[in-house]
């Protein structure tokens, strides 16, 4: 059992309140997922030159302002970091590949959550409060987001396997649920070339939609190749740059409810995590029906 979250402002002016907004929504879910939390919010894009990473140091402490110095004697460019403690927010010029591998080959430490032109990712382990404390999650801007409490049920609880999980460039995905063949679907991508940092279910989902992806899918088409190759009970919760997206399994087990208004879409496990939002009253409320796809741009 875990919960999901997900909010779109559709008003430019509402951006500065995201944070605001969606803490409750993420604190409310803390019954079913008080392990482990975590979202990923899609700002306005860096320019077109460069690219953002998501780091995290975890418990190791490290000299961010001293990494910025090293990665500037390697790769040429400006590169620029935001630091909420063992998290940073790298904006930088380099060739986001190079860097990566550079990365992974120098500062074994450091873990890259995500990459793109949009994307922020924040997770870690404990109470879904302590960590929008630590991240001061309130003060986020952007235009929509996708987040998650974890109840572990399949792998460890480490900030590793919690949600969001990220491939490729701003994309990520949220997952309440269960799937049955994970280990055949990295059997089918992993030839391709395709690794996996952890044995989560999540992961092979999450890597399998960005293959679909890199293979000229729409998200809306990738999820259809899902129907056919994903096995098990999920509600799935995708952000990419300019969409949010969510999908239920055919027998539409794991519970989710949307409200939409004029400003925002609001999404969660339970309503009592939108009850909280402005003039709610008067917003559409449902719940996502079986294997139908429901979507939204900004």
């Amino acid at each position: 059992m875990c919960g999901i979250v997900g909010l779109l402002v559709k008003k430019p002016g509402l951006r500065a309140s995201l944070g605001k907004l969606m803490v409750p929504m993420l604190t409310g879910m803390t019954e079913r997922g008080p392990d482990s939390a975590g979202l990923a919010v899609y700002t306005t894009p860096v320019a077109a030159r460069q690219r953002k990473l998501s780091l995290y140091s975890g418990q190791h402490a490290i000299d961010w302002s001293a990494l910025l110095e090293r990665i500037g004697e390697v790769f040429a460019g400006e590169h620029d970091v935001v630091t909420h403690g063992n998290q940073a927010v790298l904006t930088t010029d380099a060739e986001a590949d190079a860097l990566v591998s550079w990365l992974k080959r120098n500062e074994p430490f450091v873990a890259v959550l995500s990459v793109g032109q949009s994307i922020d990712l924040y997770k870690d382990v404990g109470a879904p409060a302590d960590i929008a404390r630590r991240y001061e999650f309130e003060a986020l801007e952007g235009s929509h987001l996708v987040a998650h409490t974890r109840m572990a049920t399949e792998s460890a609880v480490t900030p590793a396997h919690a949600h969001p999980f990220t491939a490729g460039r701003d994309f990520c995905l949220v997952h309440n649920g269960s799937l049955s063949n994970p280990h055949l679907v990295r059997k089918h991508l992993e030839p391709l070339g395709i690794e996996f940092e952890t044995d989560n279910d999540t992961e092979a989902a999450c890597r399998f939609f960005e293959w679909r992806l890199r293979e000229g899918d729409d998200l809306r088409q990738a999820v259809a190749q899902g129907f056919r190759e994903l096995d098990g009970f999920y509600t799935f919760l995708m952000g990419t740059r300019n969409e949010m997206l969510i999908v239920r399994d055919a027998f539409a087990c794991k519970p989710a409810v949307i409200a939409e208004s004029d400003d925002y879409v609001a999404i969660a496990s339970e309503f009592r995590s939108l009850a909280h939002l402005p003039d709610i009253g008067h917003a559409t409320l449902f719940e996502p029906k079986p294997e139908e796809i429901y979507s939204w741009r900004i």
